[in-house]
């Protein structure tokens, strides 16, 4: 980490969670965020997700850059692909403040942000003039007043579809009431086919992932694996938010909202790895959830991810982190004598379960 990047986290960490987050937007749109000027990474670190070409298998997770306003530059931090989002059909102002909150202690963040975003017009207009030097995709969402929450995402997809890599449906968000009875099998099934309809007509190229909670049981994630399977979704996010709260210092640990960070790495892992062995590799994965460094990368990848995606730790450690688990995953792949971070991926599922 730099000089100027330690005294910047130091100086959005002055401000409430809320408005440093803002402020990280503007400061990255404006230059004032030290880059490595792309994506990282050498032909070990390559990866083919469901046909998405990467230089490297570290993803910028959805929630950070909610409208789309900062594509170009999060291009530049390293990422091999960066996701935005999550959009609803129409804007929304979200949940009432306060709702973002840093657990120092515990190196986590709790947030209720419940899809506050511009709308998906607004969002769409942003990613079809956007020239990214990675892929990017789109996390689709609901309102919080629709009628007909399953419907919304496919109306997301049908306006921001064509201007992407990857959609991913998140029905496993804590903060819009009743979101999760949508990873039932019966009403998922109905509304990825609803989502993958309308790819079929708008964007056939586009990639469909599904992302999940981890408060799920082995049950559970077996209906979901096998209605993704059936329906045809090319990927599974593993996982969300949690609502768990055991182990926590912070005086925060009350607050509602879904947790990430630090906490949630275990019980995320573990949730990928029952998913890698439902799914018995027939189904690409992409790990996140509470990743701070190289070996917790590697631990995911070894666990079943094709790909990682991070945010929390960048609350903490910066932009740089980045570079520096993308360096590391080469350094623990040439350690443990693979030629290519593809043949790490499940080979320590089992230590998991």
């Amino acid at each position: 980490m730099s000089f100027l990047e330690k005294y910047g986290l130091k100086a959005l960490h002055a401000c409430s969670p809320e408005v440093a987050h803002s402020l990280s937007i503007k400061a990255l749109n404006a230059g004032l965020v030290p880059m490595p000027g792309g994506p990282v990474g050498g032909d070990r670190l390559a990866t083919n997700l469901c046909g998405i070409d990467l230089l490297n298998p570290i993803g910028l997770a959805a929630g950070y850059d909610k409208n789309a306003e900062a594509i170009v530059p999060l291009t530049q931090a390293g990422f091999g692909f960066i996701e935005v989002g999550a959009a609803t059909p129409h804007a929304q102002p979200g949940n009432p403040k306060p709702r973002l909150f840093r657990l120092t202690e515990d190196r986590a963040v709790i947030n209720r942000f419940g899809f506050n975003n511009q709308g998906a017009d607004a969002i769409a207009a942003r990613l079809a003039t956007a020239k990214p030097r990675v892929p990017v995709g789109l996390n689709l969402g609901a309102n919080k007043d629709s009628n007909d929450r399953a419907n919304d995402f496919a109306r997301v997809m049908r306006v921001c579809g064509p201007h992407v890599a990857f959609a991913t449906v998140n029905v496993s968000s804590p903060n819009t009431e009743k979101l999760r009875d949508l990873q039932g099998a019966d009403a998922l099934r109905g509304l990825l086919q609803g989502v993958l309809d309308v790819r079929a007509e708008v964007a056939p190229n586009t990639r469909v992932f599904l992302k999940i909670a981890p408060d799920l049981n082995v049950e559970e994630l077996t209906q979901i694996a096998e209605v993704a399977i059936e329906v045809g979704i090319d990927a599974i996010i593993a996982t969300n938010t949690t609502l768990d709260r055991d182990g926590l210092k912070s005086s925060h640990r009350g607050e509602m909202g879904g947790l990430s960070g630090a906490p949630l790495f275990e019980k995320s892992t573990r949730v990928l790895a029952q998913l890698s062995k439902i799914t018995d590799g027939n189904l690409p994965l992409i790990g996140v959830g509470g990743i701070s460094n190289a070996a917790e990368a590697y631990a995911k990848i070894r666990a079943g991810a094709t790909a990682v995606q991070l945010y929390s730790a960048l609350v903490y450690q910066g932009m740089s982190l980045v570079r520096d688990i993308a360096q590391g995953l080469e350094a623990h792949l040439e350690a443990d004598g693979f030629s290519h971070v593809s043949q790490a991926v499940g080979t320590a599922r089992d230590a998991w379960l």
